[in-house]
C-alpha cells in the first residue's frame, strides 16, 4: 500500500484540481478577449478612442491589483468560501454588463467589476487549508499549471469563439461559467475542518514594509510588471497587425497555436538548466534580452505573416520562461517568514502591470502611432535588462514544508535552532500556531534524515 504521507488523499486531490480550475476561470475572463477585444471596440461608441479601448482592456487588473490582499485578509476573518462566492458574484455581474454593453465606457465598468471579484488570494488560502504541508507546494505547483494552461488555450480559442459568438458572448459565456464554478466551491471543494493564517501562502501588513524595503524583491516585482504591461500593450497592435497582413480575425488562431507550442517547446531546456545547473541568473537575463529580440523584430518584421510567427514565437518563449521563472526566484530570495506577503505583493504588481500596459498601449496608438507600442515594449525591456543584469546569483536552494505536533514556543524555538543547525538548512521557521515547520534548504547537501529524526523527537 502507498504511503498516505507522500502521496495526497483523494480529498486533498479533488480540492487542488476544484481550486485550480476556479483559479484558472479568473485568469480566463483576462485572457479570453486579449486577442479579439481591440478590434470588436473599434466598432463600439467610443472605440474610435483607443486609450478607452485600452482601459477597458486592462481595467480589470487595476480592481484586482487593489483588492488581491484585501481579499486574502477579509478570508481569514470571514472564511474562504464565503469570500469567494462573493468575489465569483461580482465576476459573473462584470461579465454580463460587459456583454450587454452599448459602447465602450459600459464595457469599462464591466472590467471593473470582473476585477473587484478578486478571489486569488481566498483559493490560495483555501488550497492552504485543504492540503498537508508537504503537500501544499503540489497544490499550487496545479494551480501555477493551470494559470499556463488558460493562457494558451485563451489566445487559441478566442478567435472561434470572436466568429461563433462574438466578444458579448464570450463575456457571457464567463459569466455563465462563473455561476457554474459557485456550484464546483459548494459541492466539490470541501469545507476546510479548520481555517488560519498560512504565512507561506498568505499576506501579512507586519511584513509588508519589509518585503517592499527588499531591493532583490522590488528587482523581480519591477520584472513582473514589466511582462504583463507588454504583454497587453502588444496585443493592443498584434490584432491589427494580423489583419493588415491579410488573416482575418477568426484565422488568428491559425498563427496563436503554433507560436504557442513552439514556444512552449523551446522554453523547456533554458529552464532545465536554470534549475539543474543552478544558471538561474544566466538564463533569467537571457530570456530578457530574448524578448527584446522578440519586439524589435515584430517591429520590423511586421508586413509578413512569417515575421510575425518569428517574432511572437522569441518573444512568447521568453514571456514562458520569465513566468516560470519569477515566482521560483520570490520564493528563493524572499525570507520564509515574509514569502506569502511577497508573494501577495507579486500577484498585485503583476496585475497593475496588466492595466498599467493596456492603458499604455491605447494612450500610445491614439496618440503616436501603432508602432510606438513596440518601442515602448522595447524601452520597457531594456530598463528591465539593465536592473536584472545587476541583480544577486540566487541562491540554489528550495523551500520544504513539514507538518508538526502541538508545541509550545519554548520548544517551537528550541525545535528552529536545532534545525537550522542541520546540514544544507540555510533558513528555519516554526511557526506553532500553524503546527508548521519551513525550512530553506540546499538539495544537493540537505540532510533530510536529520530533519525527520528531529520532527520526530519534538
Amino acid at each position: 500500500m502507498q504511503n498516505n504521507k507522500d502521496s495526497m488523499t483523494p480529498a486533498e486531490r479533488r480540492a487542488s484540481i476544484g481550486l485550480a480550475s476556479i483559479y484558472g476561470l479568473r485568469m480566463l475572463g483576462l485572457f479570453i478577449i486579449l486577442p479579439v477585444f481591440a478590434l470588436y471596440a473599434e466598432h463600439l461608441p467610443g472605440g474610435d478612442n483607443k486609450m478607452l479601448v485600452g482601459v477597458a482592456l486592462g481595467a480589470y487588473g487595476l480592481t484586482q491589483a487593489i483588492l488581491q490582499i484585501p481579499s486574502g485578509l477579509l478570508s481569514d476573518r470571514y472564511g474562504r468560501k464565503p469570500v469567494i462566492y462573493i468575489s465569483l458574484l461580482l465576476f459573473a455581474l462584470g461579465s454580463f454588463i460587459a456583454a450587454f454593453a452599448h459602447d465602450i465606457y459600459w464595457i469599462i465598468i464591466g472590467r471593473v467589476i470582473q476585477g473587484a471579484g478578486a478571489l486569488n488570494a481566498a483559493v490560495m488560502a483555501l488550497a492552504a487549508d485543504l492540503t498537508r504541508e508537504e503537500h501544499r507546494t503540489k497544490a499550487m505547483a496545479m494551480i501555477g499549471i493551470t494559470i499556463g494552461i488558460t493562457f494558451s488555450i485563451s489566445l487559441v480559442l478566442s478567435p472561434v469563439l470572436y466568429q461563433a459568438i462574438g466578444v458579448p458572448g464570450i463575456f457571457a459565456m464567463t459569466g455563465v461559467l462563473a455561476m457554474l464554478a459557485m456550484l464546483v466551491v459548494k459541492y466539490a471543494i470541501p469545507d476546510p475542518a479548520i481555517t488560519r493564517f498560512h504565512s507561506d501562502t498568505e499576506a501579512s501588513g507586519k511584513h509588508l514594509g519589509e518585503v517592499l524595503r527588499n531591493g532583490e524583491l522590488l528587482r523581480l516585482d519591477f520584472g513582473i510588471f514589466a511582462l504583463h504591461a507588454i504583454l497587453m500593450s502588444v496585443f493592443m497592435q498584434v490584432p491589427s497587425v494580423l489583419i493588415t497582413n491579410g488573416l482575418e480575425a477568426a484565422q488568428h488562431w491559425q498563427v496563436y497555436l503554433p507560436v504557442l507550442l513552439m514556444a512552449f517547446v523551446l522554453m523547456v531546456p533554458p529552464i532545465i538548466l536554470a534549475e539543474k545547473k543552478a544558471r538561474m541568473k544566466q538564463v533569467f537575463v537571457g530570456a530578457v534580452a530574448l524578448a527584446v529580440l522578440g519586439q524589435l523584430a515584430l517591429m520590423q518584421l511586421q508586413h509578413s505573416i512569417w515575421g510575425v510567427v518569428t517574432a511572437l514565437t522569441l518573444f512568447f518563449t521568453a514571456f514562458n520562461i520569465l513566468e516560470a521563472a519569477l515566482p521560483s526566484l520570490i520564493s528563493k530570495v524572499a525570507p520564509l517568514a515574509s514569502k506569502g506577503t511577497a508573494m501577495g505583493v507579486y500577484s498585485s504588481v503583476q496585475f497593475l502591470g496588466a492595466f498599467f500596459g493596456a492603458t499604455a498601449g491605447g494612450l500610445l496608438m491614439q496618440y503616436v502611432g501603432g508602432n510606438s507600442v513596440f518601442v515602448f515594449a522595447v524601452a520597457l525591456l531594456l530598463l528591465w535588462l539593465a536592473t536584472a543584469s545587476t541583480m544577486q546569483v540566487p541562491a540554489t536552494v528550495r523551500t520544504k514544508l513539514y507538518h508538526l505536533p502541538e508545541l509550545d514556543e519554548a520548544r517551537s524555538s528550541l525545535l528552529q535552532r536545532e534545525l537550522i543547525q542541520v546540514r544544507g538548512v540555510r533558513e528555519a521557521m516554526v511557526v506553532a500556531a500553524e503546527c508548521m515547520a519551513c525550512l530553506k534548504v540546499d538539495v544537493q547537501v540537505f540532510d533530510e534524515a536529520a530533519v525527520e529524526q528531529l520532527l520526530r523527537e519534538a
